[in-house]
């Protein structure tokens, strides 16, 4: 069976190539799909043409969703992020309905259906949308953050050098674990539903931020305010919990950690 990827620039899309390949199926990569302002249609339906599946991982909000400033942090124009987003899914999903393909796979984000429909995640919450009402067998794999995704979240809340995240809980997850779950996922048959996915230990969104900016040594402080936003969305305190019947991964954030290359600024 031949599966497409479409890689957004996430760290998830070498290891759910391999995790794909693993599953003794073959795989296409489709590099640069952000805003898919350079594919038209025709492109698409001639990607995916003899794809069964299309595993998307276009859905999770990252840097390229705003203007990054150094006084407020990641700045998002909502409507132009929703209509670039409904105009890459529609376009996507047309395709695939015009090529034949079986299975649509998207990785997506635990609290998408709790958070308030603003920022990056009302473009998210769209897109569940459009692909549930696109009559293309689905399956949606929502996952807690990413262990890769602490820089990336910092990035996006430093304002004036300074880390401002909202007190809320989570369970961050390993890159490689989501990846092995989405490529399980493709490998059979669509649930026309959604599966969860987040890791084994709970703990507040400032720790984990701050114990990656401590092992990369980065000077930046961590603080901890209730009206802090995560790319442009106000979270409440369990919004990015998951729900009972996720699946719980294996690795521990402190281990992963551990085995982490050592950057160059911090070797003796």
């Amino acid at each position: 069976m031949k599966m497409v990827v479409f890689d957004d620039g996430r760290p998830t899309t070498v290891e759910t190539a391999q995790r794909v390949r693993d599953h003794g199926h073959d795989v296409a990569v489709v590099s640069a799909f952000t805003g898919g302002e350079n594919l038209t249609e025709a492109d698409l339906v001639e990607m995916l043409t003899g794809s069964s599946v299309v595993i998307d991982l276009s859905g999770p909000p990252s840097l390229d969703d705003g203007t990054l400033t150094e006084d407020d942090g990641l700045v998002i124009d909502e409507d132009a992020l929703l209509a670039r987003t409904r105009r890459t899914t529609a376009d996507l999903l047309a395709a695939e309905a015009a090529a034949g393909v079986e299975h649509h796979v998207s990785l997506s984000v635990v609290g998408v259906d709790r958070v308030r429909a603003e920022g990056a995640f009302r473009a998210l919450r769209a897109q569940e949308e459009m692909i549930r009402r696109s009559g293309i067998p689905y399956s949606i794999v929502r996952a807690t953050q990413l262990f890769e995704s602490a820089e990336e979240i910092a990035a996006a809340t430093t304002e004036d050098w300074i880390v401002w995240v909202p007190p809320v809980e989570i369970r961050p997850v390993a890159c490689a674990e989501v990846a092995a779950l989405l490529a399980h996922t493709a490998a059979f048959k669509p649930s026309n539903g959604v599966q969860e996915i987040a890791g084994p230990e709970q703990f507040r969104l400032d720790t984990f931020v701050r114990a990656a900016l401590t092992a990369d040594p980065d000077h930046r402080r961590v603080f901890a305010d209730n009206r802090s936003t995560v790319f442009g969305t106000r979270i409440r305190h369990t919004d990015l919990l998951p729900g009972p019947g996720a699946h719980i991964a294996q690795q521990r954030y402190g281990d992963w950690l551990a085995n982490q290359p050592v950057p160059e600024a911090a070797k003796p």
